[in-house]
């Protein structure tokens, strides 16, 4: 039986590592995402949502993402009105910095009804 030389473990632990740093830093960001996307599925999903003003509807998504810490401006959420039903997408990114390297996440939350 051969033995694996000591560098390979380090270097398998210091991949671990950083596989493991990336994913505790992307993960909230990725979760909070969630939780707007299920925000806005639920607004466009509400009866009362259908008549209210799209500013008031803009209003409404950008108050829930500011509460999670999501960089969302006004001229990133889109209220489209059809006779289809509603619909709102939302569009925006997260710059994410790291020594040396920097990394933007960008994410589309959006829903519409029927």
């Amino acid at each position: 039986m051969t033995r694996v030389p000591r560098w390979r473990i380090a270097l398998a632990m210091v991949v671990q590592g950083a596989m493991a740093f990336l994913l505790a830093s992307f993960a909230p960001i990725y979760f909070r995402n969630l939780e707007l996307q299920n925000y806005v599925s639920d607004v466009t999903h509400s009866v009362a949502a259908r008549e209210q003003s799209d500013d008031l509807l803009r209003t409404k998504v950008l108050t829930r993402a500011r509460q999670l810490n999501l960089p969302v401006e006004e001229d990133n959420v889109h209220v489209v009105h059809s006779s289809d039903g509603m619909r709102i997408d939302v569009r925006y990114f997260v710059r994410v910095d790291f020594p040396g390297y920097t990394v933007n996440l960008h994410f589309y939350p959006g829903a519409g009804s029927r």
